[in-house]
């Protein structure tokens, strides 16, 4: 990964903004008095906030849903800058969407995870802005893909964008969860790793994708070393037109905020515990370990009813040793003990076949006569398959 981008911390930027960065508001902007009424909450109750944020385009992954009010909402962001005092931000995909909240004196702006994964939009972008000073955040792309988000920060870097930031917002990934992305937080570390200038801004918001969720998700970003937070606030977020779940109303900012622990703004980087910092990362890790963990038993419970429908048996011995085979392969590439890659998948077979004997045993429980090739011998851990 290159190391040769290197914005400009934030005491640096000229705006006043020192650590932490706290930035809040709707996920879309739908009406004026919508706008000004988060906004005059926001400065009420937690006057701590930096930043107003507010979706004016909403890319939605079908069409049909709340797309955004558009430019016409541009106004709405003018108003609560010279109401509030609050730096204004907001989401732009296109270079027309630039100009147009250039015009409009928007102060920041966010590339979002739909558009950072297309270098093609990301470069439009970033000539867009060419030559203009003007802080730009940018988000991780959907998928864990950590070459394309480091690839979106180094374009807008070669136009010229010095002001620079990363917003971590979780990942998308298949099985159960109770995150509406995975925060596998491990990317944005490695990412700070690579080009230890940068400021990592965390979305606990679009992370957890419930609000009882949010301090906890807020706090591991911080416990991280993050330089701030964005987290979604509307003044009633049960009327929101999108992401309702998620947001919550200035009191409740205020209330969590008030809840959180931060670190001495005064305090350098280099000065935080190193191995607490580890330790962190390491809880998180573990933590959606057992998470793809659990995905994985219940697609085995998924395999043992199908294997049970259609009387096929559990142990499959050659298939096995091919899996371990692979893992094996897999584990020396990635310079893992094989003891270890042993151990680790022994555990994880013995489990599945666990849930799969389950599986059949209560439909076996259900039936008069149970199935012919219903499984024996299910714990011999010499014949052993997934």
């Amino acid at each position: 990964m290159s190391t040769t981008l290197q914005p400009v911390p934030f005491p640096q930027w000229g705006l006043g903004l020192e650590r932490p960065m706290l930035i809040a508001g709707p996920c879309s902007a739908e009406s004026r008095a919508q706008v000004l009424a988060t906004a005059d909450g926001i400065l009420r109750e937690a006057p701590q906030v930096n930043v107003f944020r507010a979706g004016i385009w909403k890319p939605r992954t079908r069409p049909g849903g709340f797309e955004g009010i558009g430019e016409a909402a541009l106004p709405w962001l003018a108003e609560v800058k010279q109401r509030t005092g609050l730096h204004t931000m907001t989401e732009v995909a296109t270079p027309d969407h630039v100009e147009a909240a250039l015009k409009a004196g928007v102060d920041m702006l966010w590339i979002g995870a739909r558009t950072t994964p297309n270098p093609f939009s990301v470069q439009a972008i970033a000539d867009a802005l060419a030559g203009v000073d003007i802080p730009v955040f940018v988000k991780n792309p959907v998928n864990p893909d950590l070459p394309l988000w480091m690839g979106a920060l180094e374009r807008f870097h070669a136009a010229g964008i010095r002001r620079l930031a990363a917003v971590h917002r979780g990942f998308h990934w298949f099985g159960a969860s109770p995150y509406r992305n995975r925060p596998m937080w491990e990317l944005p570390v490695r990412l700070k790793a690579a080009c230890p200038a940068l400021e990592l801004i965390g979305d606990p918001s679009h992370i957890a994708g419930d609000r009882t969720l949010l301090g906890s998700v807020a706090q591991q970003a911080l416990d991280l070393n993050f330089s701030g937070l964005m987290i979604e606030v509307h003044h009633a977020p049960a009327e929101a037109r999108s992401d309702a779940a998620q947001q919550i109303t200035p009191k409740e900012l205020a209330a969590l905020l008030g809840n959180l622990s931060f670190r001495r703004s005064s305090a350098a980087p280099h000065l935080r515990d190193e191995l607490q910092e580890h330790r962190d990362l390491i809880d998180r890790l573990d933590e959606e370990i057992l998470q793809k963990l659990a995905a994985r038993m219940e697609i085995a419970e998924r395999i043992g009813a199908f294997k049970q429908a259609h009387n096929i048996a559990i142990l499959q011995p050659e298939r096995w040793r091919r899996i371990m085979q692979a893992q094996h392969a897999l584990g020396r590439a990635l310079g893992l003990a094989p003891a270890f890659v042993q151990a680790v998948m022994d555990a994880v077979h013995d489990e599945s076949i666990r849930k799969q004997t389950a599986v059949w045993e209560r439909a076996r429980a259900s039936q008069p006569h149970p199935p012919q090739g219903s499984p024996a011998a299910v714990n011999d851990a010499d014949n052993r398959t997934s």
